[in-house]
């Protein structure tokens, strides 16, 4: 099984819909909470290529984007062969 990083901050809607989604397809995954910025969102930004909107979420070492991509991927079929991997 893959493994899966979320960043997220508490208020977001769009963390808490990819979250869903995550939750959905019943994987397990790691949640990283930035919203007090700092060292975390820090990270978050350089591992996403200076991406700092969250969510930001990582599949194994692939950046796969925000709840937007995340709904996209999974729309296109292509998300559950990248979470089974």
């Amino acid at each position: 099984m893959a493994q899966i990083t979320i960043y997220t901050k508490s208020w977001c809607p769009y963390c808490h819909s990819a979250i869903d989604l995550l939750k959905k397809k019943g994987v397990a995954y790691e949640h990283i909470d930035v919203s007090s910025g700092g060292e975390a969102q820090a990270a978050m930004a350089k591992r996403a290529n200076g991406r700092s909107s969250v969510p930001q979420i990582f599949i194994d070492e692939t950046h796969v984007g925000g709840c937007d991509d995340l709904y996209a991927l999974d729309a296109a079929g292509k998300l559950d062969p990248l979470l089974n991997a």
